[in-house]
């Protein structure tokens, strides 16, 4: 159920006349009442803010967000106003904001003029907190906002919309802490998103806002996972999980640091559970194929490239030996990237997860074996797999045969060894692996040269050689190999063909690539449209016609202890029968993981309210491939691959015309909190300098204000005493860490234009950047300057004029090539997500016209037009002001004109008798003439001419000018 929690009384915009009040405004209540209909309840506030005018209705689906939007209110209330500012923002915003709502500006309709061209610029998708927005989440939101703007302007067909990831365990784990339902929560938490995103100016089309968490968008979730379901994409297997006794729900590997929960800090352990997987590796090959037709970063192909893991090898089998030296029936597989290398495998390594682990051990190494099994369930794959970890194990009493040579090699149980890569098993070659050769030493296991260096003997070397080279010590006669004497290369193919021929193994592709695990003991997600018959366990999936199965209504969401979900205590809805048996049955009480919803909604955006498919064909032909898709790195490989693996299984059945669903990725930077300067008190609470601390040991850090700090070349030092250094540092914004930056506050105090150019001015857009909110300061100034050079100053009492100071005149020569300059700057830098650098240009073209004695309306509103996808709010009130009626949103994005960016001036080479003694600057097509006028005047060339006849002059436009003087007469005296 999709529930509009906000609907606003609309007021006629202001008209921009004699605003005495613009500059300073203080925030005052008028009045508010509540009142009950049979829909809800409703708080009717009538105020003039700081921030804005007007009234506005909200409703909730409980009085709970009532009170949550009135102390919000109260809070805005309370802010001191600002008494002077660059421009009347307080009111141009909210003004423009209200005219884009109420004329749906943004709107994309969803019949369009499809010969057009098409430009899909996509946000991901914001996961909707209750801490709301801080200053670094619109860093990418104002880029594609630029983009959106741009694109319109240069006449395409624009598709920029958003939407909430809101299914997950956050809200949950709130609703488990407060007793307030997730429902609650998540709809307080999108509206408070939404009017922050609002209140920044973006130009998203609200008409195709999308949630995870309604039943008409998680109906076609299901509907994927069945499509999934019917072919073998997705079943049902037991396998280790990350268990989190106290969260009671699996995590993934991602979600697991340091062997405790990423949220909450529980401790976990590894289980094995029956959960539902997604066959992603089937995909694993066109999945690392494709990413060479993308235009990502290269740092995620390669991430990705990484993650799939795909390694060329070989499978080969090592039979397990009874005590007495005989071969048992118990095979070990393991797989190698190294078949070359299989004389020098002086070991195996089981994974302790290993599926034939208890058939491998002795008696006497039971007992250890389970408790290393033990300790191996409370560390995560990443801590295992580190290679800066010491390598543990445990021997298991029992040995397996070498198939190349015969020899009787001991088996050990490692965590180092994964039982979901590969086959669980490895051949342990601890000449030619780094892991191997640690482990083999520290349990003093033999370690053999098979592979020589071509440069040096193997004794020569002293760790393991993990290169390529010449096979030695690799022959036995009775098992009929011998590949002594050739080269890697050869090597492997050498003993692959041997062991297909003997049935000792098999040539194989391997990915590091898991299956996705896709089951949450969680109640906040999308439940799972399968029932199991009470009788078999047979699994039933439920008719498309009865789709959305629909979340019941729980109370209690606390986990069960048992690793039962939560949805188990539905018990009514948990019972049902198989509709066409007849049959009792239980529905799954599972429920998808958070990435479920978020895999496939850029596709729901193109047609979000089709209730007879996910997405009409002839629109999704159209919007598809998204063009331009701005998140952050941190999804490289979850988020990004996973998308990647719908999207595919979706264009195999037909669902979608393109074979990937995002055509660009951009990542953008990192916004860090404001630096902190941090000194140090030895134990007499003295102050040290900051080199000092580590040495001494035991110190007490403490903030510094920045008022007492002065840098001192490379460093900073405290003011008043700078022999004291200190440590500066910047970290990503966090509540913990209590450096967040409201963007509510920002807006009140400078606008949202200035937020949004300060925060593209900062750096190059996919650079992470350090906040300083007096830098703000600078592009607040600017905006000022623009505003006053086209509107004018106040006059002394504070009123605005009408209109602007733009003239009818026709522009000069000079001013037209200021433009222009400026036009094709921005209209590059825009294209290139140079943002900064736009912004830069701009600056200089504002520098440049207040030197201007007129401002021709020409010039300005080109300039006007380049301003507006940077600072729409100014942009729209300029424009206004310049006498028009309608928005600029569609208006013609200027273009430069070639004429006035070629250079008006060269520098002309100036030669006295053919040596060159100077230049000078002269216009293109500047006469001789005028060119040694400009050389007789030229301070440095002039000596050379003061007083000498000219000969002739040499003149070749644009190239050189050479004077030839007259050779003077030389008297030579009688001897």
């Amino acid at each position: 159920m999709k529930v509009h929690l906000q609907t606003h009384v609309q007021t006629q915009a202001l008209p921009p006349r004699s605003h005495a009040f613009l500059f300073a405004t203080p925030a005052q209540t008028f009045g508010s009442r509540k009142f009950t209909t049979k829909k809800g309840t409703f708080c009717l506030r009538q105020c003039n803010k700081s921030h804005g005018y007007g009234s506005s209705i909200k409703s909730s689906v409980t009085g709970g967000i009532n009170e949550v939007q009135e102390e919000e209110d109260e809070r805005k209330e309370k802010r001191q106003p600002v008494v002077k500012r660059a421009y009347p923002f307080h009111v141009i915003e909210p003004k423009w904001q209200h005219y884009w709502e109420k004329n749906q500006t943004f709107r994309t309709p969803d019949e369009i003029d499809t010969s057009k061209p098409k430009f899909y610029v996509l946000d991901m998708f914001p996961y909707p907190s209750g801490a709301g927005l801080h200053v670094g989440h619109p860093l990418g939101y104002t880029a594609t906002d630029i983009l959106a703007r741009f694109k319109r302007m240069q006449g395409y067909n624009v598709l920029h919309p958003m939407g909430w990831d809101a299914f997950g365990l956050p809200a949950e784990q709130y609703a488990i802490e407060t007793g307030t339902h997730p429902k609650i929560t998540t709809l307080r938490n999108i509206n408070r998103f939404r009017s922050q995103l609002k209140s920044l100016g973006f130009s998203y089309d609200w008409d195709r806002e999308i949630a995870t968490t309604e039943p008409e968008y998680y109906k076609w979730t299901q509907w994927i996972f069945l499509q999934l379901l019917k072919r073998g994409l997705a079943y049902q297997a037991e396998v280790p999980v990350n268990w989190c006794p106290a969260l009671g729900t699996v995590l993934a590997n991602e979600e697991v640091i340091d062997g405790v929960s990423e949220r909450g800090g529980h401790p976990v352990i590894r289980k094995p559970m029956r959960q539902w997987m997604l066959k992603i590796t089937a995909y694993a090959e066109r999945l690392l194929e494709d990413l060479d037709d993308l235009d990502w970063p290269d740092s995620v192909k390669e991430m990705q490239r990484n993650w799939i893991g795909r390694s060329e090898g070989a499978e080969m089998e090592f039979f397990v030996l009874y005590n007495d030296g005989r071969e048992s029936d118990i095979k070990i597989t393991v797989f190698t990237t190294r078949p070359d290398t299989i004389f020098g495998a002086t070991y195996l390594v089981v994974a302790p997860e290993h599926f034939l682990l208890s058939s491998l051990v002795s008696t006497a190494q039971q007992k250890y074996v389970e408790q290393y099994k033990d300790l191996a369930t409370r560390k995560s794959d990443l801590e295992r797999t580190e290679l800066q970890k010491e390598k543990t194990g445990v021997f298991s009493g029992c040995y397996a045969r070498n198939p190349a040579n015969g020899e009787a090699i001991p088996i050990w149980v490692a965590d180092y060894v994964l039982g979901s890569y590969g086959t669980g098993a490895i051949m342990a070659v601890p000449a030619h692996d780094t892991r191997d050769h640690e482990f083999a030493l520290k349990y003093d296991i033999p370690i053999r040269w098979v592979v020589s260096p071509d440069e040096k003997s193997p004794n020569d070397y002293g760790n393991a050689f993990l290169g390529q080279g010449t096979i030695i010590n690799s022959s036995d006669s009775t098992l009929g190999l011998d590949i002594n004497g050739l080269c890697s290369k050869e090597a492997t193919a050498k003993v692959i063909e041997w062991a297909e021929k003997t049935g000792n193994g098999k040539k194989k592709v391997n990915y590091k690539l898991r299956d996705w695990l896709f089951a949450r003991q969680r109640y906040w997600g999308e439940p799972i449209p399968v029932i199991f018959l009470d009788d078999s366990g047979e699994t039933i999936p439920l008719l498309e016609k009865e789709l959305p199965l629909t979340l019941p209504e729980l109370e209690d969401f606390t986990p069960t202890g048992t690793g039962e979900p939560p949805l188990a205590k539905a018990a009514s809805w948990i019972k049902t029968t198989d509709p066409s048996s007849g049959k009792p049955a239980r529905r799954e009480s599972n429920t998808m993981p958070q990435w479920a919803g978020s895999c496939w909604y850029y596709l729901r955006f193109m047609d979000p309210k089709n209730s007879k498919e996910l997405v009409d064909k002839e629109k999704e032909r159209y919007w598809s491939p998204v063009d331009v898709y701005v998140g952050g790195a941190e999804h490289a490989v979850l988020h990004l691959l996973y998308s990647r693996f719908w999207h595919k299984v979706l264009y195999d059945i037909g669902v979608v015309s393109t074979k990937e669903p995002f055509k660009c990725v951009i990542n953008q930077g990192i916004i860090l909190g404001e630096v902190q300067y941090m000194a140090f008190r030895n134990s007499d609470g003295n102050f040290i300098s900051a080199e000092y601390a580590d040495m001494l040991g035991e110190s007490i850090q403490e903030k510094i204000p920045e008022e007492k700090v002065v840098k001192s070349g490379d460093s900073f030092v405290l003011k008043d005493n700078p022999k004291i250094r200190l440590v500066a540092r910047a970290h990503k914004m966090s509540k913990s860490r209590g450096n967040v930056v409201n963007p509510d506050d920002v807006v009140s105090e400078y606008g949202a234009d200035s937020l949004r150019l300060y925060e593209m001015f900062m750096g190059p857009f996919r650079d992470s950047k350090t906040w300083n909110t007096s830098g703000i300061e600078g592009v607040h100034r600017f905006l000022g300057r623009s505003w006053r050079l086209i509107v004018g100053s106040p006059s002394p009492n504070g009123t605005i004029m009408d209109g602007t100071v733009a003239s009818d005149e026709e522009p000069t020569l000079e001013q037209l090539r200021s433009l222009h300059k400026c036009i094709s700057k921005v209209t590059e830098e825009i294209e290139g997500t140079r943002f900064n650098t736009g912004i830069s240009a701009m600056m200089e073209f504002i520098n440049a016209a207040y030197k201007w004695d007129k401002q021709p309306r020409l010039i300005i509103e080109a300039f006007v037009l380049l301003l507006s996808p940077y600072a729409p709010h100014m942009a729209e009130e300029l424009w206004f002001r310049l006498g028009h009626s309608r928005s600029l949103a569609y208006e013609p994005f200027p273009k430069a004109n070639p004429v006035y960016l070629k250079t008006s001036t060269i520098v002309l080479p100036v030669q006295i008798n053919g040596k060159t003694r100077g230049t000078i600057q002269v216009e293109e097509g500047c006469t001789e003439e005028d060119a040694f006028n400009l050389a007789e005047e030229d301070e440095k060339i002039s000596r050379y001419l003061v007083g000498k006849a000219i000969k002739k002059r040499i003149y070749v436009p644009g190239k050189i000018l050479n004077v030839i003087l007259e050779r003077e007469n030389i008297k030579v005296g009688a001897r």
